[in-house]
């Protein structure tokens, strides 16, 4: 069996057009290329969504939560695309599905997006994902995107 190839935030910046404050993904882990990965979050006080979601009681938004999921899938779909890469495409969503909030995530929580493709037509791909926190479910959807170059 081999080892799972991990990408930094300098690798993942490469294929993806985010940049901070509204970068949500700090690591890649690839399981299986294109299909199946980890990204990691790691939530501090300093982010800028603290100020006002909630002064006094900091909730990272359930939307960022998504957001993050969907860049994890649109990091690992891109990063085993070659084309991807030299022509800094784009990934939009089209749908997201099912989603549930299960637990709020707070400053100083390492947040773990687990990605799977469940579906591809050409450059359109449908993920499940599921965040987590201390090995529980803290949010999760099934999104589909869009590649555009």
């Amino acid at each position: 069996m081999s080892e799972n190839k991990i990408y930094t935030v300098e690798e993942i910046m490469e294929v993806l057009p985010h940049r901070y404050p509204f970068l949500l993904v700090d690591r890649l882990e690839v399981e299986v290329p294109g299909e199946k990965g980890v990204g990691l979050k790691n939530v501090t006080m300093n982010e800028e969504f603290f100020q006002g979601h909630f002064p006094g009681n900091p909730v990272m938004p359930g939307v960022l939560q998504i957001e993050a999921m969907a860049q994890t899938a649109g990091a690992l779909v891109m990063l085993s695309m070659e084309d991807c890469k030299e022509k800094k495409a784009g990934v939009f969503f089209m749908s997201i599905d099912g989603v549930k909030f299960r637990k709020p995530v707070k400053p100083g929580d390492q947040l773990r997006m687990h990605v799977e493709k469940i579906k591809e037509r050409g450059k359109v791909f449908v993920f499940r994902g599921e965040s987590m926190v201390d090995g529980k479910v803290v949010s999760e959807a099934e999104f589909t995107a869009m590649i555009v170059k």
